[in-house]
């Protein structure tokens, strides 16, 4: 779950819905910044599907006793979030076994590699284990230049989606999450440094360098609900009978 705050109002979208806006920006993309386009399909599914691991932890959150809201996915249990990656990338690999392996990588990716933690050690373990497996299954015009642009591509679609949901609308640049004030971390062939976002209104982003072929629209659904419903209802039934709104941004260049 992705939870912010604003107006004494608690913000809710699912990890999966926020999946699939990440999947929206993919056919976007400039064709002459695509390599390995012969994955093109695979990729577009690693992004698209690379959070369906929280469809079951999202449709009944938790409460955060510590910080008064409901836990996101920064501090959601491990345990229980390290099994729900792992049968995530199972779901995937059923469909495709380069898109898991992607997805494989994006988990690893959040895990320090020498953690003491058993759980972290176990899950970083049979990753390590899947890919070494799925990697005998690519042909050899898979490489690592094309390897390394499709996993940027599937974090930075994955950081520009947190940046529509975790930002307020329309927020001044100092006033963004931290992650993203100083650009995106990813860096792409063809572009001049990092791409940096900016809320121009409450519903339009200017992007630079611009890395689409067009202007855009793009809609995320999410689900809003006050302490006073949590305490008189529950959080789970409380969340379930909140109304759905849509957040619907236009994504133009400078």
């Amino acid at each position: 779950m992705i939870v912010t705050s604003h107006n004494e109002k608690i913000q809710m979208f699912t990890q999966y819905d926020h999946s699939k806006l990440s999947g929206d920006f993919v056919p976007y993309w400039q064709d002459q910044l695509f390599i390995g386009q012969a994955f093109s399909d695979e990729v577009k599914l690693a992004i698209r599907e690379h959070d369906r691991a929280w469809i079951p932890l999202d449709e009944e959150p938790i409460w955060n006793y510590e910080k008064k809201v409901p836990h996101s996915f920064m501090d959601y249990p491990m345990k229980p979030k390290i099994e729900a990656y792992k049968k995530g990338i199972d779901e995937v690999e059923q469909q495709s076994n380069y898109a898991a392996y992607l997805n494989s990588q994006h988990f690893l990716s959040f895990f320090d590699q020498d953690s003491t933690d058993p759980d972290i050690s176990r899950f970083i373990s049979r990753e390590i284990d899947r890919q070494n497996r799925l990697e005998q299954t690519f042909s050899s015009s898979l490489t690592n230049e094309i390897n390394e642009f499709h996993f940027n591509l599937l974090q930075f679609c994955d950081d520009l989606s947190l940046y529509i949901c975790l930002n307020e609308p329309g927020t001044s640049k100092e006033n963004e999450i931290f992650m993203f004030k100083d650009g995106f971390r990813q860096r792409f062939a063809g572009l001049s440094g990092s791409i940096r976002a900016n809320w121009v209104t409450i519903n339009e982003i200017t992007l630079t360098p611009f890395p689409f072929k067009e202007p855009f629209h793009v809609q995320v659904p999410y689900r809003e609900i006050t302490h006073e419903q949590v305490e008189e209802k529950g959080l789970v039934e409380a969340y379930q009978h909140a109304e759905t709104h849509n957040r619907i941004v236009l994504i133009k260049g400078e």
